[in-house]
């Protein structure tokens, strides 16, 4: 099966807006679970996982697809909504309760964020830009600051 280029999936979804990606999320969460991420998994050469994180208004679990880097134990997830002005609501509610769980393919995992500040932040923007460079263009979209957050595992 073809991999669509990163620019092609960047201009998708960039198309899509705020409330396509919100749409496309609802779709995509009961096909990755059903299939273990086997089908919707990935984007391109990047990884996806389930993120769950509580409402900071509805205090209700949501759960979106989001683009992921793995470092060590850690998991790596950036905020950019594809460039929209807004954040997208999981960072929000990540920021007001940094508790979430989160699940790839089959395997559920509880884990905590911070987010990730200066050269730290720079580092693992690089990576995740490494892996889908649609990150940058994203950035290039908007004059909010966008989040990198890291997810630690609760012990």
């Amino acid at each position: 099966m073809a991999i669509l280029s990163d620019r092609t999936l960047t201009r998708f979804s960039e198309s899509l807006g705020a409330a396509g990606l919100r749409l496309a999320g609802k779709w995509n969460v009961p096909i990755y679970r059903a299939t273990r991420g086997r089908v919707l998994g990935r984007v391109g050469r990047a990884p996806v996982l389930l993120l769950t994180t509580i409402g900071r208004k509805s205090a209700r679990r949501r759960t979106a697809p989001v683009l992921y880097l793995r470092r060590g134990e850690d998991l790596v997830v950036i905020g950019s909504n594809a460039g929209n002005a807004n954040a997208p609501a999981w960072a929000l509610n990540l920021q007001a309760n940094p508790d979430a769980t989160v699940e790839i393919g089959g395997e559920k995992r509880e884990m905590h964020a911070r987010i990730a500040e200066r050269e730290e932040r720079t580092e693992l923007w690089n990576a995740m830009s490494d892996q889908y460079s649609g990150f940058d263009h994203y950035r290039e979209r908007t004059s909010r600051d966008i989040r990198v957050f890291v997810l630690e595992p609760r012990r």
